[in-house]
């Protein structure tokens, strides 16, 4: 006759699901034979156990499997009240963004000009084909792949240095023009009689980076107009800061096409950093050789995820033991293959 249920004794846990504080770990890690036997003997006297494990082991999943269709919903929530979560649709604007832009300096950058039309033989890479590359640098980021946080990263950072560049040389001249104001003579800044309005469907946030940046230098370029037309700067002065500043754009935009002209070839596309850990495949590891070999060695913050663009697409949650394996890779402790590096150097 089988045993009831009320008098199996079974291990307990505090942080047990069950209301009787059933330990399905403990009782698993007892009934280990049974549990991994290809055929569990009947006869054994542990069989009810087995029994009431296998039993619970199927309720938790079942419940868990109701959880998650009630999208982990509060027990006082209704069930199509819970479900109701999945039929939220994504957001959207109900207007367009608009960027309006006053001066041709700033457009120019923002459109780009072909080589085959640039009167001196040389293209400006567009603002917009800079946010095209960045959002898909940040789509790889998903794929948990440490170039693109690198790169992102890299990228923020430039962009950050220009427009603190843009916002110190601008409030320098903004200074001067209210000293003009002080001793009497009202002065604004230029703007334009019909500024351009350009929509903008980014579907990334380094696109909107972009766009302030371009803004930025617009109104830079309107403030360095005002001082040259109120006779604070040369024409030659004027000219010559506006180009300093436009070169230091272009050069950030020119910088950010080899990233997609490798990270996105189909042999790269796939680079993750697990294809840096020990045990990795022979695909894995020629991807890893050929970005290092283009990019050179991802600085060990960024690797290790300590130091993380401001946006990411990445999804990955790793575990402490991952952590501690990313960082060995890192400082060089251990290769691909899992030997410890360390030891080796030792014996050497």
């Amino acid at each position: 006759m089988a045993t009831p249920k009320s008098k199996i004794k079974f291990p307990t846990s505090a942080d047990s699901p069950f209301e009787d504080g059933y330990d399905i770990a403990g009782e698993r890690d007892a009934l280990k034979d049974l549990v991994e036997a290809e055929e569990p003997d009947e006869k054994d006297p542990r069989w009810e156990r087995f029994m009431d494990l296998l039993e619970r082991e199927e309720r938790l999943r079942q419940e868990q499997a109701n959880r998650q269709q009630r999208q982990y919903a509060d027990p006082i929530v209704p069930d199509h009240e819970a479900r109701a979560l999945k039929a939220i649709g994504s957001l959207v604007a109900d207007e367009t963004d608009v960027m309006a832009i006053h001066t041709k300096e700033a457009y120019r950058l923002f459109i780009g000009r072909t080589r085959d039309e640039s009167p001196r033989g040389y293209g400006i890479t567009s603002g917009k084909k800079v946010a095209a590359v960045l959002r898909s640098i940040w789509n790889l980021s998903a794929n948990d792949n440490p170039y693109a946080d690198w790169i992102l990263v890299q990228v923020t950072d430039r962009v950050g240095e220009l427009r603190q560049q843009l916002e110190h040389a601008g409030k320098h001249f903004q200074d001067d023009l209210d000293k003009l104001q002080a001793r009497g003579l009202r002065v604004s800044v230029l703007k334009s009689r019909a500024p351009v309005e350009v929509e903008l469907g980014f579907r990334s946030p380094y696109g909107y980076m972009i766009v302030d940046l371009i803004l930025d230098f617009d109104w830079y370029a309107r403030v360095v107009k005002t001082m040259v037309q109120k006779n604070r700067l040369g024409d030659i002065e004027g000219k010559e800061d506006l180009y300093q500043m436009t070169k230091r754009i272009r050069a950030l935009f020119e910088s950010t096409l080899p990233y997609q002209k490798y990270l996105l070839r189909e042999e790269l596309r796939q680079l993750s950093r697990s294809d840096f850990l020990p045990g990795a495949s022979d695909e894995a590891r020629k991807r890893v050789e050929a970005a290092v070999g283009i990019f050179g060695e991802v600085p060990q913050p960024i690797f290790t995820g300590e130091v993380r663009p401001r946006h990411s697409r990445r999804r990955a949650d790793v575990s402490e033991a991952e952590m501690r394996l990313l960082v060995d890779v890192a400082q060089g402790k251990v290769d691909a293959a899992g030997s410890d590096l360390s030891q080796e150097n030792t014996l050497l």
